[in-house]
């Protein structure tokens, strides 16, 4: 299961979260956590740059997108090799949606409905749903139904 997705600011501060069978009592815990881990790894990396961890049976793997900190949380069959897809994905709908390679964390804010939706359409209740960008992109476009 997709425990958690999380989008920071390069200070720490959340922009975006989704939690899937993750207590509340616990989120707090690994907002902390997470954000700790990329203010000590990801000064100087690269943008799509992997790094990958592991804490209490779960893998994390993070990145950095622009000044945008990304960190997908996988347990049982979504282990490192899963979440990289999950996290490419993720990354590839948000340079999508904010029409560059490397978003500021306001023209991420700007596009904050649309990069739900996205995220919406790649993982749903926990579960890898799409990766494919162009399929994600058509189900985001928000248009009408076309009645039939």
């Amino acid at each position: 299961m997709l425990l958690a997705v999380l989008f920071s600011n390069a200070e720490g501060n959340i922009l975006l979260e989704r939690f899937h069978g993750v207590p509340a009592e616990e989120r707090l815990h690994w907002r902390s956590f997470l954000v700790k881990l990329g203010a000590d790894n990801l000064k100087g990396a690269k943008n799509d740059e992997l790094l990958v961890a592991s804490h209490k049976s779960v893998y994390i793997v993070y990145t950095v997108l622009g000044n945008i900190c990304i960190y997908v949380v996988g347990k049982d069959e979504y282990d490192e090799l899963a979440l990289a897809e999950v996290i490419f994905a993720i990354t590839t709908s948000v340079k999508d949606a904010c029409s560059t390679k490397t978003p500021t964390e306001r023209i991420f804010l700007d596009k904050y409905g649309k990069i739900c939706l996205c995220l919406d359409e790649i993982v749903w209740m926990g579960m890898l749903e799409n990766t494919d960008k162009d399929r994600v992109r058509r189900l985001t476009r928000l248009k009408p139904l076309a009645e039939g």
